[in-house]
């Protein structure tokens, strides 16, 4: 199937539609849409959900408690569509999800990226599941660490977003071609998106805060395509 295809099947209203370049938004718990996507037709799935750590989003509390009903709700249906699937889940959370099938890595160089009961956390673990898609493509194997002094930008949409430089490697280690389906099911104000466009990937977002939606409606709007 391909994307429209897939949007097509969806039952669920887009919050933003764009079938010429493939983007696609749902402003909807993920919980409910994931079910409606066929087995095996996300090429990547590449998300960053909730840590756990508090936030009130409005919609979401991110205590750990929901966080780990979530991980119950979310994570068998991103591994039944996705063909691989790239999760940053926080170094305190990764022994709430099911064994990966690797645990590729985020260094980051420096002491000042964050504290832990054993002193500065630089790393950020990325848990992967599903077949890596260079050696599934026969391109070859490719490194599991990604090692790069990224910082955020002040006075972001979001309170808990990735670097873009950080996001767009690991799309492209999780995405061998020009043309595959990404989706992310927590898309907060629409970063893989963003970077699926750039990087000429078409892409499948679901976002359950409307506020969010709009940011990444306006963004995906404003950016450009890279052929």
């Amino acid at each position: 199937m391909d994307f429209n295809d897939i949007v097509d099947s969806i039952s669920v209203k887009p919050y933003y539609l764009d079938r010429e370049a493939g983007q696609v938004i749902y402003c909807s718990d993920c919980r409910l849409v994931l079910p409606l996507i066929p087995d095996k037709s996300i090429d990547l799935v590449l998300t960053d959900p909730p840590y756990g750590v508090g936030i009130d989003y409005g919609e979401y509390v991110d205590t750990q408690a929901n966080l780990v009903d979530l991980i119950d709700g979310f994570l068998n249906q991103v591994r039944r569509i996705g063909k691989s699937v790239l999760i940053t889940c926080g170094v305190l959370n990764q022994w709430h999800y099911d064994p990966p099938a690797w645990v590729l890595g985020w260094f980051i160089p420096t002491t000042n990226s964050g504290s832990s009961s054993w002193g500065f956390s630089c790393w950020q673990p990325i848990l992967a599941y599903g077949a890596d898609p260079y050696l599934a493509n026969n391109r070859g194997r490719q490194r599991d660490v990604i090692a790069v002094m990224a910082t955020h930008k002040r006075n972001l949409p979001h309170p808990t977003p990735k670097p873009s430089e950080v996001w767009e490697m690991l799309l492209l280690r999780g995405s061998v071609f020009t043309g595959d389906l990404v989706l992310d099911p927590f898309l907060g104000s629409g970063k893989t998106l963003v970077c699926a466009k750039k990087l000429g990937r078409k892409a499948i977002g679901i976002e359950v805060e409307e506020k969010y939606c709009a940011i990444a409606k306006k963004r995906l709007a404003q950016s450009v395509m890279r052929l």
